[in-house]
């Protein structure tokens, strides 16, 4: 197997040294590198660039800079797409957000993961699983998302989480590490936040 499938395949994979796979890092890096530079009112180019670099992407997506990921083209992303600045997907085991998905400033989603012994982190393997965020879901600012974790559809996640764990549809979830709080209701609907 090839390194980049062996990634595909949800195996250890040389992430380091592999010359396809840095070659493909650094065609994404490059393209996140222009779209971090463009002028801010350049919507045309951006939306251009955007469609360029992620994999699938509904109409409205609208990415603040700066945004960086590692191959662009294992993210989908889906209607009404709003991510603030500082978003990093480290995307090797695929990301996928649903509709109406909303992220705060300086949030990651990191698929990738290294061996805990140093011998083979040291030569540079590391394992990719994907990431799975539902629909109608709002990220707060600074969460950071690791490996292999779903969040389930009408999902808050509370400002610096870390999600290490499966998060269910309709709850709130915070902490480090993240935990579900408590479930979403009606009642949260009639909750006004003017003060």
């Amino acid at each position: 197997m090839t390194e980049k499938e062996k990634m595909n395949a949800l195996k250890l994979y040389d992430a380091n040294y592999d010359s396809e796979l840095e070659a493909e890092r650094l065609e994404c890096k490059t393209l996140c590198q222009e779209y971090n530079h463009l002028p801010i009112k350049d919507l045309d180019r951006r939306r251009e660039l955007l469609k360029k670099i992620l994999g699938k992407t509904g109409r409205q997506v609208y990415i603040e800079p700066d945004f960086w990921c590692d191959y662009g083209y294992k993210i989908t992303v889906g209607e009404n797409f709003y991510a603030n600045h500082g978003l990093v997907i480290l995307d090797g085991g695929g990301v996928t957000f649903g509709d109406n998905v909303f992220i705060a400033p300086s949030c990651g989603f990191h698929t990738a993961g290294h061996p805990i012994d140093h011998e083979r982190r040291n030569r540079g393997l590391e394992y990719a699983y994907p990431i799975r965020v539902g629909s109608n879901v709002w990220i707060g600012a600074g969460v950071q998302v690791m490996p292999g974790v779903t969040i389930g559809d009408n999902v808050v996640i509370g400002g610096g989480s870390v999600v290490v764990k499966d998060i269910p549809s309709d709850s709130v979830a915070v902490g480090n590490p993240c935990k579900v709080i408590r479930k979403i209701t009606d009642d949260d609907k009639k909750k006004s936040w003017d003060r």
